[in-house]
Formats: C-alpha cells, sequence, structure tokens
C-alpha cells in the first residue's frame, strides 16, 4: 500500500466540470485526464481496500472489474439523455457480482461523499427473508444495527403484508433497503489516512451487513 495519498483534489474538480460540460465531445477531450486522475486511483484503491475487507469477510469482491461502476449512464429508457455520470461509485458486494448483494459501496461527489454498507433493494423474495429474520431475531437486528443511522430514504408508508402493526420492529420491516450510511469529506478522501478511514467506517457497519447475507443464507 502506498503511503501517499491515491485521490487529490483533481478528482472534484473533473466532477465538477463534467457535470458543467456532459457532453460526449467534452469527455473524449479530457478522457486521458479522467483515466490519469479518477480511473487509475480508484482501481488502486480497490486493490488496496482488499486488506481491510477481507478481515471483515474473505467473501467480499474487491476486483477493479466488477466494483468499479463504469462512469457512462445508461441513457436507453431515460428522459435524461445526459451520457455521464458526475459521481464515482465502487461497490464490494458479498456473493454474486450484484449490486443488489449485501456490501459496501463508496461514493465520491462533490460536496456528496460517503461510505456506506447493507443492501439496496432486493428482491421480492430477499426482502421477505430479511423482514422474517428481523422479526423473529429482533435483539440480534437491535445489536446489528446499534450505532449506526439507517437511510429512510426506501420505505412503506403502511406495513408490509404479513407483519403485525404492532410489532416494536415495525419501522424497520416497512424498509425496502437496509442501508447505513457514514459520511466522509472531500479533505478525508484526498487524506493520507483515508484507507484507514474508509476500513473503520466499513467495520462499523459491518454487523449490519452479517446479519442481512445471515438472514439470505449467504457465506460471510
Amino acid at each position: 500500500m502506498s503511503s501517499q495519498p491515491l485521490f487529490t483534489p483533481e478528482v472534484f474538480d473533473f466532477l465538477t466540470r463534467l457535470k458543467r460540460n456532459n457532453r460526449r465531445e467534452w469527455f473524449q477531450k479530457n478522457k486521458e485526464r479522467y483515466e490519469t486522475v479518477i480511473k487509475e486511483p480508484c482501481v488502486r484503491f480497490v486493490l488496496d481496500a482488499a486488506e481491510p475487507l477481507h478481515a471483515l469477510s474473505s467473501q467480499l469482491r474487491c476486483d477493479p472489474k466488477s466494483s468499479l461502476f463504469r462512469i457512462y449512464r445508461d441513457v436507453r429508457f431515460s428522459s435524461d439523455k445526459r451520457p455521464y455520470k458526475t459521481h464515482v461509485g465502487m461497490h464490494f458486494s458479498a456473493g454474486p457480482k450484484d449490486a443488489h448483494a449485501p456490501g459496501f459501496y463508496l461514493h465520491l461527489e462533490p460536496s456528496g461523499c460517503f461510505v456506506c454498507g447493507g443492501i439496496w433493494q432486493p428482491e421480492r423474495l430477499a426482502l421477505l427473508k430479511i423482514r422474517e429474520a428481523i422479526a423473529t431475531k429482533s435483539d440480534a437486528w437491535k445489536t446489528a444495527v446499534r450505532g449506526l443511522t439507517l437511510s429512510d430514504e426506501d420505505k412503506l408508508s403502511r406495513p408490509p403484508r404479513g407483519f403485525p402493526c404492532e410489532h416494536p420492529m415495525i419501522e424497520d420491516l416497512k424498509r425496502k433497503s437496509f442501508i447505513a450510511v457514514i459520511d466522509l469529506s472531500e479533505e478525508q478522501i484526498c487524506g493520507q489516512r483515508f484507507l484507514k478511514e474508509f476500513a473503520k467506517a466499513t467495520q462499523k457497519i459491518s454487523p449490519l451487513v452479517a446479519f442481512l447475507a445471515g438472514a439470505l443464507g449467504m457465506k460471510w
């Protein structure tokens, strides 16, 4: 591992400029800079993150080919035809190469950096298994989320079918995603200690990810 910061303020400068010039012509002229200040440091970070992440679980994928999200947007079915994302995303999932599997995610965006862990919008059967685990193993669930801030963005307004409204965990049972978020500053991202801070954040969130993997019958 390098003692020098992998990321520099140029990451956020590039993303800010891309947001103002989200066109193929501009990106092609600046693609070499994208490769140098964003893609190459991200690849190195994914490889460096393997050591602390595998200390949590050997099942976590740390592969640049699958962990680093592409900069290109899928605009086939979108009214927004801007071709590029204006943020950088890296995910480290347990099990299959799937953004909907339990794991961790790192988000780099000007004034909007964070690391999170959990599971995002699991399919219907997986969601039911997670809800059943929360309902029947409430003490283990409370231990797993202790000290964490869970996102309320993806949540039902009413109790899900089959779960009583008076259940003590009903607010968590309403969730359709189970994500804990830890905000980061650009200064942290560009600092020498960032890998350690990332490792500390994922360690804090890991009981939640382990609970979700167990609820789905996955190795952890």
